[in-house]
């Protein structure tokens, strides 16, 4: 392997992971949003700005049978998908592209769902690794939060879900960009780092042309009295265990 790539296991090493050494890394926030797609064996999968691959390696290695698309805008990243896929047995259609370009959104084949982790930060002081910057801080250069809802509900069936994973500081930003986008009933699922504390990440999954009511799913504990996961979170973690939803 070369020395600026690492091998990480995920899913209880369901899914192995080649990435970059330095720069932006997938960690937890790709396998809890995977753990959140309601996707059946069968149906068309979308998500955009997949980075290596981290996302909807863990949501295949849960849902057999998909098919997958996905969108990256750097050319470097986009090909590591594409290796990482084939390596894992997938025939997923990798492209790169921006999600600002519309007329690239009219050419995806209809999706059941779409699902990013989208660049989170409005500006602010950018983090020293290079690269990282583009990936986790809506810049003057970037795409925003509207930008990556609307580009992601263009090829959305009626009642299609689509789901992004968020700080919860961004969840009014989140909130406005699903529904701009043409999505409601609107499900919030918290992200609690431990029993008793504020949610610092949350999911959030709206549908295609829905007339259904928000609401608020119980979430997910991560950490239990000691230093581990919680039993909960493990299953999602390790087990690769679906999100409950309910």
């Amino acid at each position: 392997m070369s020395e600026d790539r690492t091998e990480d296991l995920l899913l209880g090493g369901r899914v192995r992971l080649h990435q970059l050494r330095r720069g932006l890394r997938a960690g937890l926030d790709a396998v809890l949003l995977a753990a959140g797609i309601p996707a059946r064996p069968g149906q068309v999968v979308l998500e955009a700005g997949c980075g290596s691959g981290a996302a909807f390696l863990c949501l295949a290695a849960r849902v057999p049978g998909l098919r997958i698309v996905a969108l990256e805008r750097d050319a470097g990243l986009a090909a590591l998908a594409r290796e990482n896929a084939a390596a894992a047995g997938l025939a997923a259609e990798v492209i790169e592209g921006d999600v600002r370009d519309r007329a690239l959104a009219r050419r995806l084949p209809p999706c059941d769902h779409a699902f990013a982790n989208p660049p989170f930060w409005p500006g602010g002081t950018p983090p020293p690794e290079p690269g990282r910057e583009v990936m986790t801080h809506a810049t003057g250069e970037a795409a925003g939060l509207g930008d990556w809802a609307r580009f992601l509900a263009a090829p959305l069936a009626r009642r299609g879900t689509l789901s992004l994973i968020l700080p919860a500081a961004r969840l009014d930003a989140g909130m406005a960009a699903l529904a701009g986008a043409g999505c409601a009933g609107t499900l919030l699922l918290p992200f609690w780092p431990r029993e008793g504390v504020a949610a610092r990440r949350v999911l959030l999954q709206a549908r295609r042309e829905s007339r259904g009511p928000a609401r608020i799913a119980p979430g997910l504990v991560l950490h239990g009295p000691g230093e581990g996961f919680s039993p909960a979170a493990e299953a999602v973690l390790r087990d690769a265990a679906a999100l409950d939803l309910s």
